[in-house]
């Protein structure tokens, strides 16, 4: 099921998990459960989007602390629900190629959810088109960034 790492191009995070691979699911294809954990403090989600389905929508809107604001638009490219989730932000819905926003490089996240025991195996993968735009993504602080909101949703799903 995992998607090939090229380690020149590619970004992972990867986490055993004490919830089960449903309510990560849930987190991540519930647009009023990702506002709640998808951007690390101190900013926020403010608004998410997200259609089921290839070629579908996946948008959010973030908020930091100072007024800066986030996000982007960006295409469902796979659903196997509580098993696997890949978006791009190369991609607007239906499938139309865009051009980057916010100065973030252009990425594809593929978010992989696999059982183990009571708990969930999860690793997200974010693939970027060349060596360049993966530095600049995890200079951003791809692995601090990413693992913090991945605690907030543990968090959130843990209650």
């Amino acid at each position: 099921m995992s998607v090939p790492v090229d380690p020149a191009l590619d970004l992972v995070l990867a986490r055993d998990l004490s919830i089960p691979p449903g309510d990560v699911w849930r987190a991540w294809t519930d647009p009023a459960l990702l506002v709640e954990w998808f951007t690390p403090r101190p900013w926020r989600t403010t608004e998410a989007e997200i259609e089921l389905h290839p070629g579908g929508m996946f948008r959010t809107v973030m908020a930091g602390p100072e007024g800066e604001v986030g996000g982007g638009t960006g295409c469902v490219l796979e659903v196997v629900p509580e098993r696997r989730l890949v978006w791009t932000g190369a991609l607007l819905p239906g499938f139309r190629p865009t051009v980057g926003e916010f100065g973030v490089p252009l990425f594809t996240a593929v978010i992989e959810l696999e059982p183990l025991g009571s708990g969930t195996r999860y690793t997200a993968t974010v693939k970027h088109a060349d060596e360049e735009g993966r530095r600049i993504h995890d200079e951003m602080g791809f692995e601090a960034g990413w693992g913090a909101a991945l605690d907030q949703l543990v968090e959130l799903m843990s209650h």
